[in-house]
Order: structure tokens, then sequence, then C-alpha cells
């Protein structure tokens, strides 16, 4: 799940690891998908076949050696579901951070799901 995915970016930049690998789902492809594009992760790859494929992600770091990702905060958990519209999507950490959103047209960005007007469950903030 997403969950493990984002605790195991953050603990390997912690430890200023090159790659982290994860275990494939479908999912995870589309959160490092948006984590990518909101410029979070360098880069990743799916290695291997269906029973032991792996995500192998490439970290990025800042100029000075500090992982870019400093915090997360899961919002949505398999024991509560957090959903909204939406206007009620807000920039997270005046802009710096990046809220995750799954909708009916897949997994986005906030920035992406207000823009399009469509609203669904927030998965995580990432900053």
């Amino acid at each position: 799940m997403y969950t493990d995915l984002l605790i195991r970016i953050k603990n390997a930049q912690a430890v200023n690891k090159e790659t982290v690998k994860v275990p494939y789902s479908a999912m995870d492809r589309a959160v490092l998908n948006v984590l990518k594009k909101g410029g979070f992760i360098d880069d990743f790859t799916a290695i291997g076949r269906v029973p032991k494929k792996i995500l192998e992600v490439n970290l990025k770091y800042k100029e000075d050696g500090k992982g870019i990702v400093s915090g997360v905060k899961v919002l949505s958990k398999p024991s509560r579901h957090l959903y909204s519209s939406y206007n009620e999507i807000y920039p997270i950490r005046q802009g710096y951070g990046l809220l995750v959103v799954s909708t009916s047209k897949g997994i986005m960005d906030g920035r992406s799901a207000r823009k399009i007007k469509l609203g669904g469950e927030l998965l995580f903030e990432i900053w």
C-alpha cells in the first residue's frame, strides 16, 4: 500500500540512500507518477515479473545533501477514509507541499484535481 511506500522513501532519504525498492502495486505506481511530476523523486522503474515484481525508486536530494521529502502526513487510512469536494482542496505548506487525491479520473495532485473540478479521497500530504 502507498503508506509503506511513503515511509520507505522518507526513511531512505534520511540515511542518504540512492535508491529504494518496494513491492509492486498499481496504486504505488500511480502514486510514484504523481510524486515524480511534483518533483519529490527523480525516477522509478518496474523490475521483474508478477510474483516478485518490484518498483525501484531513484531518490532526489537538494544541493546541500538533504532529502527533498521532509515530512509525510497520511490522511486516509483503512479505518477512516477522508473525502473532500474540489472547492475544499487548498495548497499544502503555502504551495511547497503536495496533496495527493484519488479521484474518479485516477490518482492526481490536489492542484490538478481542483483545476478540473474533481473531488475525491484525500490520500496524503507530502512536503
